[in-house]
């Protein structure tokens, strides 16, 4: 299986902790010793079943990328000007199932990429990674401030996906303008529809139904896979992550 790591920057666009550590790239920031981007990369490296990698950033930073992977080998593909289209970049040409990640998914384990394969394996089309919100506050208190209500509960998204194939890049349209849902109940309304808003702001249907809802609307079979680690959850996003970030991770090197 083939894992995809988006790194690109948007365009015209200066990350402000890529500017702070003085890097050109949010995913060359220096956490815990070594850039963001390579923590991901071991774990990836580290997990079994995994064929290839593919990095999807700037061609100027194609020749630091490969020497990052350790000696293994490292793919890399242009980023274009949004998300929908990276994701279709970086999964030109392949005939099976991908996973898709972030650079500053810092807590990426092995488990959580294997529990991605076994949805796919199970038939899914496309599989989320989700944490509750209780798991996330036991991994860190302030690890994360934004959940998604459902009637089951409250989640959060874990910058984790899994793709069946190249049918189920319809999917990735929902994310054409980023990947941030919940400042914008309009970009709900235009990917998912206007009854699934509804159904979404109330509260009223499950994870699992509201995987099917959109499922439904794409046209595949979409689900949830809720990791117990909350520590998925908690990525680079700014200055407060990032300090909570490092906390987990050198506490998971001890």
């Amino acid at each position: 299986m083939v894992v995809i790591i988006l790194a690109g920057q948007r365009v015209g666009q200066i990350n402000p902790l890529a500017e702070a550590f003085g890097v050109s790239h949010k995913c060359l920031v220096p956490i815990a010793g070594r850039p963001l981007i390579a923590h991901v990369l071991d774990t990836v490296r580290g997990t079994p079943g995994i064929s290839d990698v593919r990095v999807v950033i700037e061609p100027e930073l194609f020749a630091q990328i490969a020497r990052l992977g350790g000696g293994h080998p490292v793919e890399c593909i242009a980023a274009r000007p949004n998300l929908a289209d990276s994701v279709a970049a970086g999964m030109a040409g392949i005939d099976g199932p991908v996973i898709i990640t972030t650079a500053d998914n810092v807590n990426l384990s092995k488990a959580a990429l294997s529990a991605m394969r076994t949805a796919l394996s199970n038939g899914a089309d496309v599989a989320i990674a989700m944490t509750r919100r209780e798991d996330v506050l036991a991994a860190h208190p302030e690890g994360q401030r934004r959940f998604y209500r459902f009637r089951d509960g409250k989640y959060s998204n874990c910058n984790l996906y899994a793709l069946g194939g190249a049918q189920a890049l319809k999917a990735a349209e929902a994310f054409r303008g980023g990947g941030q849902f919940a400042k914008s109940a309009k970009r709900i309304v235009d990917a998912f529809g206007l009854a699934n808003l509804l159904l979404f702001l109330s509260g009223a249907v499950s994870l699992a139904g509201a995987m099917r809802r959109v499922g439904r609307r794409f046209g595949l079979r979409i689900v949830p896979v809720v990791l117990g680690d909350g520590r998925h959850a908690i990525d680079v996003d700014n200055a407060r992550t990032y300090r909570i970030a490092e906390t987990l991770l050198m506490a998971r090197a001890r």
